[in-house]
């Protein structure tokens, strides 16, 4: 597989050659650039051999296993939970997050959240995607799928409450219904049984199914929070999974609310959700309480030639540049390359002169 590098860049250019240099660990060529460095007593103190290796750049941080995009769920009206939310299930269409005054709290699909109570002679796409669940609960029989919520309507939503055991008015109340994209898990139960909940309070937090990992970065990672940024991690059990950077999420200490970017403002560092490359396999058996660690690739060169950094020389006079001490027998020859990214104590070379296998000079250490 090809490794491609993600938006940060860390490479060692010429600002961070001349830092290597004033702090001693580079060798400086003589003021006549490359060429001929002497004979057997000019030999450099130790050698290495140019090698072809991948480089990767890194960071490492703690993470923790959890599921993605969690959220509040807050009642729209003020009541008494009577059935309370059952952490770490799995909801689906028609079925209750919870009961309140010994009613239930269906979930249903789509992206309009539960704004007015819905009633004959309204209009509008919340209309329409509630007539979309009648249909697919299989209450569609003489509905007409619109964004009008005419007598059918009405018929069909007298039909469902009859189900479920509900006054048969016709019309749906705020806090009916909860809508959400798709099925959703209950990360935690917020209200217990008897618990009285005020209207906009929070009930529980649901999550989608899909696994994540969360690590937290500092401030001044932000480029390694960009949506595709690859990582790999090792699970709380010791096996080992690949993934991707998803987006970032708020603290929980906000009220768990979460959205790309949200994160981007915390005091204390900011938090990236990651989706793992297998799905819910990866992450099946794995303890949710575990720790596990997390690297990000922030650049990754394949197949480069590189050379220990201490083997870099900086090139005096007026052309200036880096050069490496080829050693050859006996003697040695000064030749100018151009460098590329570190990692691991390595730094990738190129010019015309520079092929693996051949031995360089290193500085002593």
């Amino acid at each position: 597989m090809r490794l491609r590098a993600a938006p940060l860049t860390l490479t060692l250019g010429a600002a961070t050659v001349a830092a290597a240099v004033a702090g001693g660990a580079l060798l400086l060529g003589d003021g006549g650039g490359p060429g001929p460095s002497g004979g057997a007593g000019d030999r450099p103190p130790a050698t290495a051999k140019v090698v072809r290796t991948d480089l990767v750049q890194s960071k490492t941080v703690d993470g923790r296993l959890d599921f993605a995009q969690r959220r509040a769920v807050r009642s729209a009206v003020e009541g008494t939970v009577t059935v309370a939310a059952e952490e770490g299930r799995t909801l689906s269409l028609g079925q209750a997050l919870y009961e309140l005054n010994d009613k239930p709290v269906t979930l249903l699909y789509g992206p309009v959240p539960m704004f007015r109570e819905m009633k004959e002679g309204d209009r509008g796409s919340d209309v329409l995607q509630l007539e979309r669940n009648l249909r697919d609960l299989g209450y569609g029989a003489g509905l007409a799928v619109d964004i009008w919520y005419g007598e059918d309507t009405a018929d069909a939503v007298k039909r469902w409450q009859k189900s479920l055991n509900r006054e048969t008015t016709g019309r749906v109340g705020r806090g009916d219904v909860v809508f959400q994209p798709g099925r959703v898990k209950v990360a935690s139960a917020d209200a217990a049984l008897a618990d009285q909940v005020a209207p906009g309070g929070q009930v529980l937090t649901i999550a989608s199914t899909q696994p994540v990992v969360r690590a937290e970065l500092e401030q001044t990672d932000g480029p390694l929070t960009s949506k595709g940024t690859r990582v790999e991690v090792a699970l709380p059990s010791g096996r080992t999974a690949t993934g991707k950077v998803i987006g970032t999420v708020r603290p929980e200490a906000d009220g768990g609310g979460e959205g790309e970017g949200a994160g981007a403002g915390a005091q204390d560092g900011i938090t990236v959700e990651i989706v793992l490359n297998g799905g819910a396999r990866a992450a099946s058996g794995e303890d949710a309480r575990g720790t596990a660690s997390v690297s990000f690739v922030s650049e990754a060169r394949e197949g480069v030639l590189a050379v220990p950094v201490e083997a870099v020389v900086a090139l005096r006079g007026e052309d200036g540049g880096y050069g490496l001490e080829i050693v050859r027998g006996a003697g040695s020859t000064m030749v100018r390359v151009e460098t590329g990214m570190t990692a691991d104590g390595k730094i990738e070379v190129s010019g015309p002169d520079v092929r693996e296998g051949l031995r360089v000079g290193v500085a002593r250490s």
